[in-house]
């Protein structure tokens, strides 16, 4: 089997090896827009000599922000914004670059984690949040307004339009966030949607919104570049999401024409009951891929390269996604190919910087000192 540092290749893109920096939240931007902290973040990781690059989660609309320093994708200045940055990462890296879009729903409006994460009420600077249902996220907190079909409409637009910026922008894949209990995972799971209509009810109706949002963008997005989704694979509580109805998604999504599924979990409610531990969510990736033949993408405490490499290998999956271990050493690539003697693709800039007794990882190194 094909291991860690083997390449991808997904419709028009090819990834150099399987290792994707997950998209991860800054909550630093200001009314939507990229800035210093997001050129410093997104571009020390650009060199980081991953197969992929994701950029943090972006909202779709001033309303779907998670918290108001969320980045955005709704506006001429918010894409110039963004735009700059991304000049940024190609001026300095050739890793391909992922965006991952979405709207929060009811989870919107709220504080930032260091904050508490908390719902922010409109009397002090918050905004009104919209969901399938008007049912709060957890008890206490104002229910949110249950979106009408005009409004729902409205968003799936919403998508379309962040799309096309992306695509002016040249961003190389997207990917639309439908877990962790933000508005598509909202739709999906039955302990947010109670809904009569035809996006309520049995699961078929419940994904009728990602459908409708993925056709959407996909006719949107140049087709040879890739279009991915997150998912929730399982909602940890009683009467939620569970991984057979996420392989169901899946396998709606693949005949839609998905190129991958990210397979995350829980986020619908406070009530989940989760014991994470290191590699606890690969099960879910192993599923999707092997009952729907999907590019699977497994994620959650990843943090070893010798795990991350028989999770490939196994065929589990068929990409790992390293979210805080990445934070925490922005050259974890670099020591995975170390460890697994495997070459990696690092600027010149950083040869004299090779791991002790490692100097053969790096591509067509030839540096000479003075």
């Amino acid at each position: 089997m094909n291991g860690l540092f083997s390449a991808l290749t997904v419709r028009g893109l090819t990834l150099p090896n399987r290792i994707v920096v997950s998209p991860m939240c800054q909550y630093v931007a200001v009314d939507g827009l990229a800035n210093s902290w997001h050129v410093a973040h997104l571009t020390q990781l650009a060199v980081s000599g991953a197969g992929m690059l994701t950029i943090e989660s972006t909202a779709v609309e001033p309303a779907g922000r998670i918290t108001p320093g969320d980045l955005g994708l709704w506006s001429d200045d918010t894409e110039a914004a963004l735009g700059k940055v991304i000049q940024a990462i190609r001026d300095n890296s050739r890793i391909p670059v992922a965006l991952q879009l979405a709207h929060a729903g009811r989870k919107a409006s709220s504080y930032e984690p260091w904050h508490g994460g908390q719902l922010i009420p409109v009397s002090e600077g918050g905004w009104e949040t919209v969901a399938p249902s008007a049912v709060a996220q957890k008890e206490g907190e104002a229910a949110p307004q249950a979106l009408s079909k005009a409004s729902i409409a409205r968003i799936r637009d919403a998508f379309v339009a962040a799309t096309l910026r992306a695509a002016r922008l040249e961003v190389d894949a997207l990917e639309l966030h439908g877990g962790h209990g933000y508005l598509i995972h909202q739709f999906l799971s039955p302990i947010s949607n109670r809904r009569n209509d035809e996006y309520g009810g049995s699961l078929e109706n419940r994904m009728r919104f990602l459908l409708e949002v993925f056709d959407a963008v996909r006719d949107a997005w140049p087709d040879e570049r890739p279009l991915g989704v997150k998912l929730s694979a399982s909602d940890w509580i009683e009467g939620g999401l569970d991984v057979t109805a996420t392989v169901a998604i899946a396998r709606a999504l693949k005949a839609h024409g998905a190129d991958w599924v990210v397979s995350s979990s829980g986020g619908i409610s406070p009530q989940q009951k989760i014991a994470p531990a290191p590699g606890y969510q690969v099960p879910f990736a192993a599923q999707v891929k092997q009952q729907t033949g999907l590019i699977s993408t497994a994620v959650g405490l990843i943090t070893d390269p010798q795990q991350a490499d028989r999770i490939i290998r196994s065929g589990d999956a068929d990409l790992v996604a390293v979210a805080r271990a990445m934070l925490n050493d922005p050259r974890w690539p670099w020591r995975a190919a170390a460890e697994l003697g495997a070459r990696i693709d690092v600027p010149p800039q950083y040869w004299r910087a090779l791991p002790q007794g490692h100097a053969d990882i790096f591509e067509n190194l030839v540096f000479g000192a003075r």
